[in-house]
């Protein structure tokens, strides 16, 4: 049996969020269509988004995906 290896998927959204009038998460979720919760555990790394909402996020901010999202191996 193989070991599956751990992944992670960073992000600069509060950074981008600063740069950006300093846009609450609940700004940013209303924009996306999300809670405020979702944004607070992707932020944190707790949670993965779906490429879906991962692409309206880059697009909000109108930045690639790879600018606000990156991948790295655990």
């Amino acid at each position: 049996m193989t070991k599956s290896k751990k992944t992670h998927v960073a992000n600069n959204i509060r950074r981008l969020r600063f740069d950006h009038d300093e846009m609450t998460q609940k700004e940013l979720a209303e924009r996306v269509g999300v809670t405020r919760q979702t944004i607070v555990a992707i932020e944190k790394a707790a949670y993965s988004p779906s490429l879906e909402l991962a692409f309206l996020i880059a697009r909000e901010f109108g930045r690639p995906l790879e600018e606000v999202f990156t991948y790295e191996d655990g």
